[in-house]
C-alpha cells in the first residue's frame, strides 16, 4: 500500500470529481490521501476538511501558499488557525517561500511562513513546507522560528544533497513528486538514492507534475505508484519494500490513524 501525502482535491481540479478519483488510485494500490487545503481565500481549506471527515482514507492539512500570502486578509488567516484544530487536520500547510514566481512580494511570503511556523507550534501540528528558488532563505526561517520542536515535510523535493541533509537535521522528512521520474532531475535523482530510507515519502501533488510516463497530462493520486517505483529503482530495492517503509513514514509523521 502506497500513501500519497501531498495531493490537490479542489473541485476545480477533478472533472469527474473527488471520488471517482480517488477510487481510480485505491485500485492501483493507494490506501491513503493527505489533502492539501491551501488556496485563494479559505474554501479550499473547508473543502480538504470535508473530505477528510467524510472519506476514512483522507487526512487534511491547512495553510497559506506563499502564492497567496498577500491577498488573504486576516479573516481567512483567522479562520484557517480555527481549521488547523479540526479533526484529521494533520499538518500546517503547504506554506513557505516562492522567489521562483514571487506572486506575493518576498518580504510577505517571509512574514506569513514565520506566523505559519508559530501557529504549528502552538497546535503541535507539523509542517508541510513549499519552497522553490529559496533555499537558503527556507532553511534559515525554519531554523530561526523553532520549527525542528514540530518537524514536517519538505514536499515536492527539488533541491540538492546539501539542502536535503541540513532539512533531515532540522527534523524534516522529505517528499518525492513525479520530478524524481524526470530525466534532467539529477540532483534530485541523487538525494532520492541517498536519503535514509526511514526519513522519505511519496507524493504526486496532483494535478502538478506528472511523472514519467503521465508527463504532460493532468496529475492525479493513482500516479504516486509511477513516482514509487522510480524511487525504489533508484535506491535498488522491491517495490513493496519501499511502498511499506514510505507508508510506516507517513504515519509517523503525520499522525496517520493507519495500521502498518
Amino acid at each position: 500500500m502506497l500513501i500519497d501525502s501531498h495531493c490537490h482535491l479542489d473541485p476545480a481540479y477533478l472533472p469527474d470529481g473527488p471520488d471517482a478519483t480517488l477510487d481510480r488510485a485505491r485500485a492501483a494500490g493507494v490506501g491513503g490521501f493527505v489533502c492539501i487545503g491551501v488556496g485563494r481565500d479559505a474554501q479550499a481549506a473547508r473543502d480538504a476538511v470535508a473530505i477528510a471527515g467524510r472519506l476514512p482514507d483522507v487526512w487534511a492539512t491547512v495553510g497559506v501558499h506563499p502564492h497567496d500570502a498577500a491577498t488573504l486578509g486576516a479573516d481567512v488567516t483567522d479562520e484557517i488557525a480555527r481549521l488547523c484544530r479540526a479533526p484529521r487536520v494533520v499538518a500546517v500547510g503547504e506554506v513557505g517561500l516562492d522567489f521562483h514566481y514571487d506572486r506575493s512580494p518576498r518580504d510577505v511570503q517571509e512574514q506569513v511562513f514565520r506566523s505559519s511556523i508559530a501557529l504549528a507550534r502552538e497546535v503541535r501540528l507539523p509542517i508541510v513546507v513549499h519552497t522553490r528558488a529559496a533555499p537558503s532563505e527556507t532553511l534559515a526561517i525554519l531554523d530561526e522560528e523553532g520549527a525542528r520542536d514540530v518537524g514536517g515535510i519538505i514536499h515536492c523535493f527539488s533541491e540538492d544533497r546539501a539542502f536535503a541533509a541540513r532539512a533531515l537535521d532540522l527534523g524534516f522528512d522529505l517528499s518525492f513528486s513525479g520530478i524524481v521520474t524526470f530525466k534532467t532531475a539529477t540532483s534530485v535523482h541523487d538525494v532520492a538514492a541517498w536519503a535514509p530510507l526511514d526519513r522519505i515519502l511519496v507524493e504526486t501533488d496532483s494535478p502538478y507534475l506528472a511523472p514519467v510516463p503521465r508527463r504532460g497530462k493532468s496529475c492525479e493520486p493513482a500516479y504516486v505508484v509511477y513516482t514509487a517505483a522510480r524511487l525504489a529503482e533508484l535506491r535498488g530495492m522491491a517495490l513493496d519494500d519501499l511502498a511499506r517503509a514510505t507508508t510506516a513514514n507517513a504515519v509517523r509523521r503525520l499522525g496517520l490513524d493507519l495500521p502498518v
